[in-house]
């Protein structure tokens, strides 16, 4: 990280966890009140337990909710699992090109080409993760914390549509540890001076991958729940 960005990182961090906390403690009426609304992601043997299937099912559904409201795709998610053979891995891979144009053109589904292709590829990122590591949960679940950016990019680099928010949302989904950057935490952190330039810019992940770090350091929590914490601390989703 370059002298500027760590300079950076240090201004925001002037304001402690506790500053943040107590914050959102005030805005929803009460520490019991905050803490109900606060997830707990699965520990580490709990995610090795999720099936490789359940992952690409997760990415597969948060590439269709980009862009469309997300109940939709939930309302129609039981024809997916359907169509798709319950995002079985190796049935992916079998998949000639002209059946996965047919499945395209399911009416019990979103027909959009583009994004029913995001599948194979996806597969098969996941199929060549379970090869080096075991499986693509072991990965998943093996990955630190304190760089959940790295995997944010690997899943960026090596699978399809999972740039962006996409991969950390599937993620969240299926319990790994990590913060989002929500309307409420990227305003947040542009405000403190976190980051200021491409929310998606290396600097900017690797910048607020720092402050979490730090905050979590003087909290104990789960990046999941500060990252809430952050949001309920600010914007407005008051009591």
């Amino acid at each position: 990280m370059s002298e500027s960005s760590a300079k950076r990182v240090n201004v925001m961090t002037r304001e402690k966890f506790n500053q943040i906390y107590h914050r959102a403690v005030e805005r929803k009426g009460g520490e019991s009140n905050l803490e109900k609304l606060l997830t707990t992601p699965l520990n580490k043997e709990q995610l090795r337990l999720i099936a490789d299937h359940r992952w690409l099912a997760e990415f597969t559904q948060k590439v269709f909710q980009c862009g469309i409201r997300w109940q939709v795709v939930r309302n129609k998610w039981p024809a997916f699992e359907t169509a798709f053979f319950k995002f079985d891995i190796e049935k992916m891979g079998l998949m000639p090109t002209e059946m996965w144009e047919r499945k395209a053109q399911d009416p019990t589904i979103i027909r959009d080409l583009k994004k029913v292709m995001t599948i194979p590829e996806n597969a098969n990122m996941i199929h060549r993760a379970a090869l080096e590591y075991g499986s693509f949960a072991a990965m998943v679940a093996d990955w630190p914390e304190q760089d959940i950016v790295g995997l944010w990019l690997y899943l960026k680099k090596h699978g399809c549509r999972l740039g962006g928010k996409t991969g950390a949302y599937s993620l969240r989904g299926l319990g790994k540890d990590t913060f989002l950057f929500t309307q409420d935490v990227e305003a947040y952190l542009r405000h403190t001076d976190v980051i200021d330039g491409g929310r998606d810019t290396l600097k900017s992940l690797r910048a607020a991958q720092s402050a979490f770090n730090d905050w979590q350091q003087q909290s104990g929590r789960s990046l999941a729940q500060i990252s809430q914490i952050i949001a309920f601390s600010v914007g407005d989703n008051r009591v």
